[in-house]
């Protein structure tokens, strides 16, 4: 695509990846020319037309750095970094000096990414300073995991200090796993206790996936809030532990408050976002995990909602008059991720949760799509065509069927 505005550019790393594409999306459709990152040159989502040029390169490694590195001089202007997965988050982070000539790195200082992204050293701060946290243990041996079973409330999450490292992808199925007792809990903690020196177990908060509320907000240098939106999830896929398919604005001021009270006393900056969870039981909300640096899968829900989260980020970033659009007037806005919300769906209904008239009155309404756009079709044709064909191997067919118990 030929430049056609003086902007500085938004570098968009993860391309390949929902939540890069949501971001491109966002950022071009406001005549912010874009340069994607990505690492895989087939994936679905760099079949966009929206980027004036997509850069490849090894962006789980140094050599990320490297090609930003080599991209800047040639920018013209200071451009902004839009880190999209933890690990992107962390790289930038830990490279923030030698990127700073050429872009703007919108995130808290170095220590505090880290602590929030590190779940260890999180539920740590959070049980030092009073925030509402599940029961949570951490397990360093074959003693801490066997003393954790017998100690700990049933059914439990076991999951890992860091989200999205290469090792547990590859070798889990699942980012965390929800176990019913304690002989479950020992034979999936040997199964993956390898994977990580430490693992976390953390009881489960009861209640149904709409009771998971999240705040999506950026905060300026100052540490202060400038925009957030509050939203809930509706499904989500996998069905237990996995991330939302289905979401909707709603109001809920004490998930706001807790977000503001956390990030400010943190001293945070850039864009942010804290998820918890209202028990069935006590009617208590638990922070369940804060993501940090980077835009999420139901960013776009703000954008739908009237609330220009992501671009004021940039505008932010590199000067320019904030949008008018900061402020949340708690309309209908819902947010669904097509495909895997049939798959949700088509788990719930099978296990008799769910009608086919609950279904469908669960999507009317104002919604944003994850990757449909008749702007840009090639990323859900992408994902459609390869969803399709990975459904004909019955290899992968199996290793999608959630309600296939796992064989430990």
């Amino acid at each position: 695509m030929k430049r056609a505005t003086t902007a500085p550019y938004a570098i968009v790393i993860g391309l390949d990846h929902v939540n890069g594409i949501q971001t491109a999306r966002i950022l071009a459709r406001r005549q912010v020319p874009v340069i994607g990152v990505a690492k895989d040159p087939r994936h679905y989502c760099c079949r966009t037309r929206l980027c004036e040029r997509i850069l490849f390169t090894d962006t789980t490694s140094e050599a990320l750095i490297d090609s930003l590195a080599e991209l800047g001089p040639s920018l013209g202007a200071k451009a902004v970094l839009f880190p999209c997965t933890d690990p992107h988050v962390l790289l930038v982070s830990r490279h923030r000096r030698r990127l700073e000539p050429w872009y703007h790195i919108t995130l808290p200082a170095p220590e505090t990414v880290e602590m929030l992204m590190d779940k260890i050293r999180f539920y740590t701060f959070a049980i030092e300073n009073g925030y509402p946290i599940p029961r949570t243990l951490f397990l360093r041996s074959r003693d801490d995991a066997e003393q954790a079973a017998r100690e700990l409330n049933f059914p439990c999450m076991l999951k890992p200090p860091l989200s999205g490292t290469p090792e547990w992808e590859k070798k889990s199925r699942l980012k965390a796993y929800l176990l019913s007792d304690p002989a479950e809990f020992l034979a999936v903690y040997r199964r993956y206790q390898h994977l990580s020196e430490v693992l976390i177990a953390q009881e489960w908060v009861a209640g149904p996936v709409s009771s998971l509320y999240s705040c999506n907000c950026y905060f300026n240098a100052a540490a202060e809030p400038v925009a957030t939106f509050v939203a809930r999830k509706l499904r989500q896929w996998p069905p237990e532990t996995g991330e939302s398919c289905l979401g909707e604005e709603c109001r809920n001021d004490q998930v706001l408050e807790e977000t503001l009270r956390l990030f400010r006393n943190v001293g945070y900056h850039g864009l942010g976002y804290l998820e918890m969870k209202q028990d069935c039981r006590n009617g208590r909300h638990y922070i369940i995990e804060p993501n940090v640096g980077r835009p999420t899968g139901r960013s776009p829900i703000a954008e739908a909602g009237g609330v220009e989260l992501v671009y004021t980020m940039y505008c932010d970033a590199v000067g320019l008059p904030l949008p008018p659009c900061l402020e949340q007037h708690y309309g209908d806005a819902k947010w669904i991720y097509l495909r895997r919300d049939l798959q949700s769906a088509l788990h719930h209904w099978r296990r008799g949760e769910l009608t086919v008239g609950d279904w469908w009155r669960s999507v009317c309404g104002r919604k944003v799509d994850a990757l449909f756009a008749w702007d840009d079709p090639g990323p859900f044709i992408g994902d459609l065509t390869r969803a399709l064909r990975l459904y004909l191997i019955p290899a992968e067919r199996r290793k999608r069927d959630y309600s296939r118990v796992e064989p430990l």
